[in-house]
């Protein structure tokens, strides 16, 4: 995958230098990388993107019927150029890479949380509004999943770490007595 994300940068560049501009685009720019990247998450339309078996011309007239009306043209442009080059199978590469740069260029600071449940949006802006206190940004942007083997919860915004989490505090307390890391 680190060969991929080598490959998808400069594709991700071209995709912000091409929005970048234009009058609200940033939030724009934003919207449509996570609009693509939620349709992404249907691994049928990442493995059909992918498929060699299918046409150039199959796979845009995929990505039209996916996207059309959900994206911006330009955003909708760009898809059919990696679908022209033969790099549409970097789509999650490019979208990643590029919604990272989106984030930075409006500086949104984005943590990854991990919980053990569901949070509810209370729980979630309390969570923001302390990491915002405690990282001094601005905005912060909340990427939760969660792992029902977790007691507790992890936070990284950042090169920061919060871990409440049991394995966590065990781990630590391994560490401080030289004992190896329990798994």
């Amino acid at each position: 995958m680190a060969k991929n994300l080598k490959v998808a940068q400069p594709y991700a560049n071209a995709f912000i230098q091409m929005t970048s501009g234009k009058k609200d685009s940033l939030d724009k720019v934003i919207a449509d990388l996570t609009s693509i990247e939620a349709a992404l998450e249907s691994k049928d339309l990442v493995q059909a993107l992918s498929n060699p078996l299918i046409s150039v011309d199959g796979k845009k007239t995929m990505i039209k019927s996916v996207f059309q009306g959900k994206i911006d043209n330009s955003s909708l442009n760009f898809l059919l150029v990696l679908c022209d080059r033969g790099r549409i199978n970097l789509l999650e590469g490019v979208t990643s890479l590029a919604l990272e740069m989106a984030y930075k260029q409006a500086s949104v600071e984005v943590a990854y949380v991990v919980s053990a449940s569901e949070m509810s949006d209370s729980q979630q802006e309390a969570l923001t509004a302390k990491l915002k206190s405690m990282s001094g940004v601005k905005q912060v942007k909340l990427e939760v999943t969660v792992d029902k083997t977790l007691i507790g919860f992890t936070v990284q915004i950042g090169s920061k770490v919060v871990d409440t989490s049991i394995s966590g505090q065990l781990a630590k307390l391994a560490s401080h007595l030289g004992a190896s890391s329990p798994q």
